[in-house]
């Protein structure tokens, strides 16, 4: 009873929590937006590109970073390319070309199958996951490569179901990305089905290295903190991991309160 009382918190506060931030005008940089007609996910996808000042300047190939919640209105886009903007300028950073896929169906495409009755009531359809990073793979690196100038290096950044979809891509298809960055992962989902299979998924990790950064807030930390628990006892050799407990931050302050460290940290490989 206690942990159906606990999970339902955690549901509520990640559906609520877009009520709870502080609301913030980001300036929305300037950017590229085109469509992909996807017959993974079976519907037409936006996608925001931004991209360092100095692209159009050199002919130097840079790595992408990729995030869900990429859309521009109420998404998280703007705040990422600025943060990116900064960090790349400041020089604590390396260039870096960000592209941002807008939300249409978000807690379908963030999530993965599920066996808890309570996590289906979320919204009318979930568990879209594996459709929607079979999109990102097979339909969008191939644009992003055709339409840009890009080295192999691949990152994924996600908060909350967003972190979620991160954590599943890391441990089921690590191949998919270099670097992994998730803030507060909603772990809960599926009775910590992820959490509690994440072993049997460390086999799927290659030789060549891999970097994960996440963290958890005051409200999320439970259940986050456990990856960071089984990640110790592992010690995997190809894997360079940071988990970043965040007991002074909330579900709905974690992603902009700790994104720059985040950021930094992962891509900045002499950190």
């Amino acid at each position: 009873m206690k942990f159906i009382f606990y999970n339902l918190f955690i549901i509520l506060g990640t559906l609520t929590s877009c009520t709870l931030v502080p609301t913030y005008t980001d300036p929305i940089p300037i950017h590229d937006q085109f469509t992909i007609n996807s017959k993974k996910v079976g519907e037409t996808r936006i996608i925001n590109v931004w991209t360092p000042p100095d692209y159009k300047t050199n002919t130097d190939a840079l790595p992408v970073m990729y995030m869900a919640d990429g859309g521009i209105k109420d998404e998280d886009f703007p705040h990422i390319a600025n943060t990116l903007a900064e960090l790349v300028k400041t020089k604590k950073i390396p260039p870096t070309i960000l592209v941002g896929i807008a939300n249409t169906q978000r807690r379908k495409d963030l999530t993965g199958p599920t066996e808890i009755e309570k996590d289906k009531e979320i919204a009318p359809l979930v568990g879209g996951s594996e459709k929607f990073s079979a999109f990102i793979k097979e339909e969008l690196f191939p644009e992003i490569n055709k339409r840009y100038r890009t080295t192999n290096e691949k990152s994924i950044i996600g908060e909350s179901l967003s972190g979620l979809f991160v954590v599943e891509v890391f441990l089921l298809t690590p191949e998919m990305f270099d670097n992994y960055i998730a803030f507060d992962p909603s772990l809960w989902w599926n009775d910590q089905y992820l959490v509690k299979t994440a072993k049997e998924h460390f086999e799927k990790l290659s030789a060549s290295e891999k970097r994960l950064w996440f963290a958890g807030s005051a409200d999320m930390s439970e259940t986050v903190g456990k990856l960071s628990d089984i990640l110790k006892v592992e010690d995997l050799p190809n894997l360079k991991w940071k988990y970043s407990p965040e007991p002074k931050e909330k579900h709905s302050t974690i992603f902009r309160g700790t994104k720059e460290k985040a950021i930094i940290w992962t891509l900045n490989k002499s950190k």
